[in-house]
């Protein structure tokens, strides 16, 4: 070896500028040198275990004392005139032996899950404003009930916005991927091209459900444009650009609350908000870098002609992408679609259940689906703080089991307290939303039950286990759905049990799985 393997600090006393100096963090602590002056040690084994006490105690093997001692320059001769051992792996199995083991705490670092509560709670008001757009265009969706009694156009207007979570969900997941990857450019341009045919799709699947009104259909497309401009904005990190554009129409709901608006003027506060999105979304995107891609795209197929030598020169090269960062498949995307559309079927028959199993239309439990959607802003600030303190847990336990007593215990109060928002919101959602059934048990208990499928769902999603996630509310949607089509069943009985089963497999799944430290890496 050429030299010690422990290297000083920068700026400290021979620590000098030669191979190794660098940042503190990453260097190794030097070695004390021997006194050059004074007597000679009585016990130079006792001398050396002083020196060597703090290296010694902190190492984990006999091995990394005997590296320790080779790197200074002792040899096997000198370790047998000093100190009367064969090697320097028998002094180090002595020293290991002599000195206990005292492990320094490591330094404090920056948590790097650490985020602001203020912008959580942003983005669950954001989630839950869109639904006053529904007050201020009730007067324009007035007509006869539907065959369930709902009121004229909810099942357009479902049908749209189940699609749109479910699309916006994938294309989410994709944006972000490219993100992650460091490319703004490529997460713009998925955006440029998903958003609108999100938009489309949408609009499609509401005018394909016959029976609603002709202001539905064109309510349905607002909402589908709506859906597709707020993706933009909030995978882009433009929450607060979101909240301004929303807030006319938030401002003429709580107008029309008080007094009675003019239809037209509903419509323009309505058409303000989707435009400002909608504007806001595309001065976002890289549209103008889109065009002119999509145009040479075009020429260059209409220019290529079988044959050519170009042609055939790239074919053969045919490496020049094999390094170019590469996007998600498709295959990683459509889970996070699919539980989209799991956990939104779930939602809506938390909200509707009773009325499409032939109940009347009175039991429509809203504020149940209103707390689900304005309780995701907590859920997301909590979902950081189990990373937070599970990481926490990972540098203080000194075994597994002590490392999954520290993970269950943060699970368990995260949980609580997303479990503890939820029912608050629901109690006072319920007591301010007009004839809205009452919470009695049944109903608080499929409530919490339901809170606690997605939110652990969410944390299996945010470790990568999104595939098992999505198969489990996929599974219970499936079950509910057959239920509800065949009459098995009181709703509300069918619900808390789906509900139950449900939150009962993921909450296993996540103790299962982040049980393992390696999870958390």
């Amino acid at each position: 070896m050429s030299g010690s393997l422990w290297l000083k600090p920068p700026g400290a006393p021979g620590g000098g500028g030669g191979p190794g100096s660098g940042s503190g963090r990453d260097t190794l602590p030097a070695i004390p040198r021997p006194r050059r002056e004074g007597p000679v040690a009585a016990d130079p084994m006792e001398e050396l275990a002083l020196r060597l006490d703090p290296l010694v105690a902190a190492a984990v093997h006999p091995d990394e004392i005997a590296a320790l001692l080779e790197s200074d320059g002792m040899t096997d001769e000198h370790i047998r005139l000093t100190y009367g051992r064969q090697d320097s792996f028998g002094l180090a199995e002595d020293l290991y032996t002599r000195i206990p083991r005292a492990f320094p705490e490591p330094a404090a670092a920056p948590d790097p899950w650490r985020v602001s509560l203020t912008a959580c709670l942003l983005r669950g008001v954001i989630f839950a404003l869109p639904g006053l757009a529904y007050l201020l265009g009730a007067p324009l969706l007035e007509g006869p009930p539907d065959r369930l009694g709902l009121p004229a156009g909810t099942l357009t207007l479902l049908a749209g916005a189940l699609i749109g979570w479910v699309w916006d969900q994938t294309l989410s997941h994709r944006a972000y991927s490219w993100l992650g990857l460091g490319d703004r450019a490529a997460a713009g341009r998925t955006l440029l091209v998903g958003a609108p045919a999100g938009a489309l799709l949408g609009t499609a699947t509401a005018c394909a459900v016959p029976g609603g009104p002709p202001f539905s259909y064109a309510f349905a497309a607002g909402q589908a444009l709506y859906v597709g401009a707020a993706t933009v904005l909030l995978v882009l990190g433009r929450e607060r650009l979101l909240f301004f554009a929303l807030a006319p129409m938030a401002a003429g709901a709580a107008a029309a609350l008080a007094v009675g608006l003019p239809v037209p003027l509903r419509i323009g506060l309505l058409l303000v908000s989707l435009l400002a999105a909608c504007t806001l979304a595309v001065r976002e995107l890289p549209l103008a870098e889109g065009v002119r891609r999509a145009v040479r795209r075009v020429r260059g197929l209409l220019a290529r002609r079988p044959g050519e030598g170009p042609v055939r020169w790239r074919v053969l090269r045919g490496g020049e992408d094999d390094f170019a960062p590469r996007g998600p498949r498709l295959a990683d995307s459509v889970p996070f679609g699919v539980f989209g559309l799991g956990t939104g079927l779930l939602v809506l028959y938390a909200a509707l259940g009773e009325v499409l199993a032939g109940g009347p239309a009175e039991a429509v439990a809203a504020p149940s689906a209103v707390a689900l959607t304005l309780s995701m802003g907590p859920a997301e600030w909590l979902l950081h703080r189990f990373r937070s303190g599970s990481l926490a847990g990972l540098r203080a336990a000194r075994s597994p089991r002590a490392f999954r007593r520290a993970m269950a215990l943060t699970l368990g109060h995260c949980l609580a307290a997303y479990l503890s928002v939820l029912l608050a919101l629901g109690v006072v959602g319920t007591m301010l939303w007009p004839g809205a059934p009452g919470l009695n048990g049944v109903r608080v208990g499929t409530l919490l039950l339901l809170g606690t499928v997605m939110w652990t769902g969410l944390l299996l999603q945010s470790f990568g286990a999104i595939r098992i996630a999505a198969a489990v509310c996929a599974a219970a949607a499936v079950v509910q759905s057959a239920a509800l089509l065949f009459g098995l069943g009181q709703p509300r009985v069918v619900q808390l049990v789906v509900a139950g089963a449900a939150a009962a497999a993921l909450a296993t799944l996540v103790c299962t799985l982040l049980g393992r430290a390696t999870s958390h890496r």
